[in-house]
This record gives C-alpha cells, sequence and structure tokens, in this order.
C-alpha cells in the first residue's frame, strides 16, 4: 500500500472530519487504477477548498464557504466538560447569525434550543415555526404541545429531554429549509449534541432524519430501527405539524416512542400519543 505524503494526509484529514461533522462516515471504494492517495480523495464528495490543507496558490481563489471555515476551526467549547457551559458558549458563537440568507428573509431571533443540557433523551426537529420565531423556543406553537403531549405520554416532561432544530431560524411560510441551509446550520446542532451527549436522539420528521443520517428515504423506510449516530442510538419518527395535518398516523409515533421507552427502560404506560 502506497504511503500519502503529509500534504495529501492534511487534505484527505480535512474532507473525512468534514464529512464527520454531517454525520457521513461510510465511504465505498470504487476500483481504480490511481496511486492509492490520489485513490483516497476521490472516492470523497468534493468540498470546498481549505486553503491551509492545499498548496499556497495565487490569492484570485475563492474564499471557502462560512461552514466549511466552521468546521476548519476548533470548536470554542473544546475541553469544556460542563454542558451548560458549553452551550452557553455555542448560543455566544452563534451570535445574531448572518451565515445564510434566512437571516434576510424577516426571522426576528436565533431559535436555539431548550430543556435539559444533560438530557439522555434529545428530540430534533425541522425549523422554527412563527410562534418559536416569536417566542425564541422551539415546539411551542400547535406543533410544541402535541410534542409536550408525546413526551408526557413516554412518562417524561419537557424539562427531563432537550429540544432543537436543525436549523435555528424561521424558513420565510414555514417553508421547508434548503439543502445549503441545512448544511450551514447542522454544524452548531452537531456541536449541541456533543455538549449534551445524549444517550437517544429522536429525529422528528424526514428533514431531520435526512441531515442527521445523510440517507435519502422516505419515511416508511427511516422508522422501526435504531441508527448509530456517533455512539447514540436514534430513532426516527413523524414530525408533530405532519401529526396534526394526518392524526391518524398517532398511533404509529406511538410504536416509535415505546421502541425509545423500551430501549431507555422507560415503563410502558397504556396512555398512547393524544
Amino acid at each position: 500500500m502506497a504511503t500519502l505524503d503529509p500534504q495529501m494526509k492534511r487534505a484527505l484529514a480535512a474532507r473525512v472530519r468534514y464529512y464527520h461533522e454531517l454525520g457521513i462516515y461510510d465511504f465505498y471504494k470504487r476500483g481504480s487504477s490511481a496511486p492509492a492517495g490520489e485513490v483516497a480523495i476521490a472516492q470523497l464528495p468534493p468540498i470546498p477548498v481549505i486553503e491551509e490543507d492545499m498548496p499556497r496558490k495565487p490569492k484570485t481563489v475563492a474564499p471557502p464557504p462560512q461552514e466549511a471555515e466552521i468546521l476548519a476551526t476548533p470548536n470554542p467549547e473544546a475541553g469544556v466538560t460542563d454542558p451548560v457551559a458549553a452551550l452557553r458558549i455555542i448560543r455566544e458563537d452563534i451570535g445574531d447569525c448572518t451565515r445564510c440568507r434566512l437571516s434576510q428573509q424577516g426571522r426576528k431571533q436565533i431559535v436555539f434550543g431548550v430543556g435539559n443540557p444533560k438530557a439522555e433523551l434529545m428530540f430534533i426537529g425541522e425549523a422554527p415555526g412563527a410562534d418559536e420565531d416569536q417566542q425564541g423556543e422551539p415546539f411551542v406553537g400547535r406543533a410544541g404541545q402535541l410534542l409536550t403531549n408525546m413526551i408526557k405520554a413516554m412518562g417524561l416532561e419537557r424539562s427531563d429531554v432537550y429540544i432543537a432544530n436543525i436549523i435555528k431560524c424561521r424558513p420565510p411560510g414555514n417553508r421547508t429549509p434548503e439543502r445549503d441551509e441545512c448544511d450551514t446550520c447542522s454544524p452548531f446542532l452537531m456541536r449541541q449534541i456533543a455538549a449534551i451527549q445524549p444517550k437517544f436522539i429522536v429525529a422528528l420528521g424526514s428533514v431531520a432524519a435526512k441531515t442527521l443520517l445523510a440517507i435519502n428515504a422516505p419515511m416508511s423506510e427511516f422508522r422501526g430501527h435504531w441508527y448509530d449516530f456517533r455512539g447514540t442510538q436514534l430513532a426516527v419518527t413523524y414530525h408533530p405539524a405532519f401529526l396534526l395535518r394526518d392524526p391518524r398516523q398517532k398511533k404509529e409515533t406511538w410504536k416509535d416512542l415505546q421502541m425509545v421507552m423500551k430501549a431507555m427502560g422507560l415503563p410502558m404506560p397504556s396512555k398512547s400519543v393524544e
């Protein structure tokens, strides 16, 4: 096996680190007659050039996108063991974020996250809605009330869990977040997860599932399975907003929550999601 030169090692490490931050861990080898170093790089999808990892080029090269800068720079909360302090540092690092177009499309404020910083269970949704944007807290509108009922049906309180979203700004008209918006904002969510270190995550809806797992699949395939997400067990169920539109799926959601409860060792109440 050919030995990689230091420059190639740095470039490869930067790419792997980038995809790990997005939750992508599995890469598949394709046959090639190229040298080992070139094969290793070619097997990874392209990402923006990180200047420190590549040969010096004229200053006409475009600067890397904001999300690549976030991932290439050591996190300011690195080494902080107290999750409360770590989350505070992450929130301060986000600031009054203008990293994507949503900052210019009517959002009122950042909706960071809420709950127990030492929670064993974390719920991750899609994006804030109008009520969340107004109050600065995730899941406080009608969908949030249903999520609260879901949590209570599990025998828990909202204060026992931590709740966050893939993106932290309300998309205009509550539209589905665009891929680049998720890519820009999700590294902060990854840092929240790393600070909290939950044992279990429930992804609410397809946007959360696809972003966290980097898998493009329908909800029918996501549900009913456990996924290993950086050492944390992750399950997928319907988003509460979807359940408001199609209450028939509440029974299926209850099955998903019971799977989570069993894994957590929680007692099985007879009450279902209402």
